[in-house]
């Protein structure tokens, strides 16, 4: 094996050991508010602990006959499923708006992004604007230190509103596509 390669392998190596130490860190963590939840933590990890603590209430719910061996949740799973619910719907609204551009970016439409919504058109086109708006300020702003170095550029965010404009069933064509990248 190369140096290179060899120093990719032990890189790759002493990465999944360290995420495997944050997923042991993360199933020892006690949850009982959203911000007991690192902003990192993958999604997938957070729905795992809740479904965890929702398996645990279940069982509580067993007839006290029930022989199987179970483990009865209490009222911190009840805390913790409730604060994870708030947390991974608070991880799934933040990508939500990024979500629906890109969307429109692949080729879908209005119609078929506000069915996947459960939203009516003129509302999945709202979020979009509102989006677009909110990162064409980030851009300009301070935050972003004056350079543009975070959100969307002005020709960004007229490329986003171009693909609001639509109609319900029609697709981005090449063009608008390659606007927006």
């Amino acid at each position: 094996m190369s140096d290179h390669r060899e120093f990719a392998h032990d890189h790759e190596r002493h990465h999944d050991q360290e995420r495997r130490q944050e997923y042991e860190q993360w199933q020892a963590r006690t949850v009982r508010c959203p911000e007991d939840v690192p902003v990192t933590t993958p999604l997938s990890w957070m729905a795992e602990k809740h479904f965890a603590h929702g398996e645990r209430l279940a069982e509580r719910r067993l007839p006290a006959a029930f022989r199987g061996s179970c483990e009865r949740g209490d009222a911190g799973d009840a805390l913790a499923q409730l604060a994870l619910g708030v947390r991974i719907a608070r991880a799934v609204e933040h990508y939500r708006a990024e979500t629906v551009h890109e969307a429109l970016q692949l080729g879908a439409t209005w119609s078929q992004i506000a069915t996947a919504l459960d939203l009516g058109t003129d509302e999945a086109r709202g979020i979009l604007r509102s989006h677009a708006d909110g990162q064409l300020r980030l851009y300009e702003s301070e935050d972003s230190g004056g350079a543009g170095l975070l959100g969307m550029s002005p020709e960004q965010h007229r490329a986003a509103m171009a693909l609001t404009a639509l109609g319900d069933d029609e697709p981005a064509g090449a063009p608008a596509e390659a606007a927006t990248r």
